[in-house]
């Protein structure tokens, strides 16, 4: 696995047009892990393409009548199998943090990487997952210098009382011994 002109090798790709450029283009200094399902709590369809990509259809399910509209991205999703889905390049400005602050700076999609993880909070991870979070963190963390094994974070902690993703079922430990 290696990063290619902002691109992870392994990863499949499905560009979404929700980014912009970043107002310091170098400075790629955070890492925000998220998880989606959708509907919730189900898995294994491509509804999360869809989301990102603006093309939800609000009739599909009652619960995307709420968030069809939503123009949000990631830079990349990790599926239950642990398959990879990269939406936006990681030199660019993913829609994925919303209001946010991480020690003191706003506005954290300026400077941070988002990944989706395929999931529900309080549902466990898949060890596939796991083992291909730590794979493409320390793929970023070889290939981008500002970050760091302490500059990875939870939506949770950028946005408390709003997110409150990965959630309990995230084990943070296992992430970190597999680094």
């Amino acid at each position: 696995m290696h990063i290619d002109q902002h691109y992870l090798s392994t990863a499949s790709q499905c560009p979404s047009p929700n980014y912009n450029d970043r107002p310091i283009a170098d400075n790629i200094s955070l890492i925000v892990v998220h998880c989606i399902s959708l509907p919730p709590n189900k898995f294994g369809n491509d509804y999360i393409n869809q989301l990102f990509c603006n093309q939800l259809n609000p009739d599909d399910h009652p619960y995307f009548k709420k968030i069809y509209q939503l123009q949000v991205s990631a830079h990349l999703l990790i599926k239950r199998d642990g398959a990879c889905v990269q939406y936006v390049p990681f030199d660019k400005r993913a829609w994925h943090a919303g209001k946010s602050s991480y020690q003191g700076r706003e506005n954290c999609n300026d400077f941070s990487i988002g990944i989706e993880l395929e999931g529900a909070e309080d549902i466990a991870y898949s060890p596939e997952q796991y083992t291909q979070l730590a794979e493409v963190i320390n793929t970023l963390l070889a290939t981008y210098p500002n970050l760091s094994r302490q500059r990875i974070t939870g939506h949770s902690d950028i946005a408390p009382g709003r997110k409150t993703d990965p959630g309990s079922a995230f084990d943070w430990p296992r992430l970190f011994t597999a680094l």
